[in-house]
């Protein structure tokens, strides 16, 4: 059988067939398709420009070592973070090399300290040894340097035991009495230092030696006669771009006995404080490096962030203007 042929559809037909085509909107240029009633138009294509798709951010690492015990590390809380996907974020991790004495507890599975108040612990087994400590920020971001704690909660090793007492002495002549003791002098300044403990200074006199080696690991600034503690804060430097939170005058800032260096400090005056002093400090670095004298709420860091070994701190009183006599 020869197969049959259909007739072509006449045009009429075909446009009867096809569904209604949609008004053409107002100020549309003639002779473009437009999507029929009823039918959704194809999304239009998207406006966000690709050079804001990634976004740069500042990315610094810092390899800290610590000796036996348990330590927690806080990300205190920024109020700014929620609108910055929680930076500045902090991770820390153990070296490249891996180290078994380090074992590092999140309560976040992912591992990530946000600015939201995260927390984590590091247990070192056998110290001192290093922990990987990289920190995200925002360039754009206010206080985009995270305010993050290193807290001791207990110790490692076991102490080294100690020799047994010596056998009681026959008993001495009896000595003259001591002295009264003398009063104890106010020292404006102190610092931990490596090896020597804890050393006092006056507004004035350098605090730590210079050319010994021994980093400061801590340090705390008294606030002259009738200055409120909170007009005299300062913070210390722990890393390129990471200071340690503002404390108040004769507050403690750093670490004792953990063998973690300061990298330098920051001073700053408010209130009174500000308007009866002017204020300048110098630093001195391991190595023979110096920085300062910096001003008022100004950071004293060496260029190569080498260990703080000594600082010096000079409030100079403000001359009052006369007052011009009534005519």
């Amino acid at each position: 059988m020869a197969p049959v042929k259909t007739a072509p559809k006449p045009m009429a037909a075909q446009a009867a067939a096809a569904p209604p085509a949609g008004p053409r909107p107002a100020g549309a240029p003639p002779g473009r398709t437009h999507a029929p009633a009823g039918v959704a138009a194809p999304p239009p294509a998207s406006n966000m420009n690709p050079a804001n798709m990634v976004q740069e951010l500042k990315v610094t690492g810092h390899m800290m070592a610590l000796p036996a015990g348990t330590f927690c590390f806080t990300n205190e809380p920024n109020p700014t973070a929620p609108q910055h996907g929680g930076l500045p974020g902090v991770r820390v991790s153990p070296p490249p090399s891996g180290n078994p004495n380090v074992d590092i507890i999140g309560f976040r599975q992912d591992g990530w300290l946000s600015a939201t108040g995260d927390a984590l612990l590091v247990r070192i087994r056998k110290g001192p040894a290093q922990v990987l400590v990289t920190i995200y920020q925002n360039a754009n971001q206010p206080d985009a340097a995270p305010k993050l704690q290193v807290r001791q909660l207990s110790g490692g090793e076991a102490p080294a035991p100690q020799p047994a007492p010596a056998p009681p002495q026959a008993a001495a002549a009896p000595q003259p009495a001591p002295a009264p003791p003398q009063a104890a002098t106010r020292m404006d300044l102190m610092a931990h230092i490596q090896t020597r403990g804890d050393v006092g200074a006056k507004f004035g006199d350098w605090l730590g030696e210079r050319g010994s080696n021994n980093w400061i690991e801590g340090f705390a600034v008294s606030a002259p006669d009738g200055i409120a503690p909170a007009d005299l804060s300062y913070q210390a430097v722990l890393g390129r771009g990471w200071l340690s939170p503002w404390v108040e005058a004769g507050e403690y800032c750093g670490s004792r006995g953990m063998a973690l260096p300061l990298l330098g400090l920051r001073i700053r005056l408010n209130g009174e404080a500000a308007d009866q002093y002017e204020i300048s400090y110098s630093a001195h670095f391991v190595g023979g490096t110096s920085a300062g004298p910096v001003g008022n709420d100004e950071t004293c860091e060496g260029d190569t962030l080498a260990p703080l070994e000594a600082f010096h701190v000079v409030l100079t009183p403000r001359t009052r203007k006369a007052a011009k006599p009534k005519r």
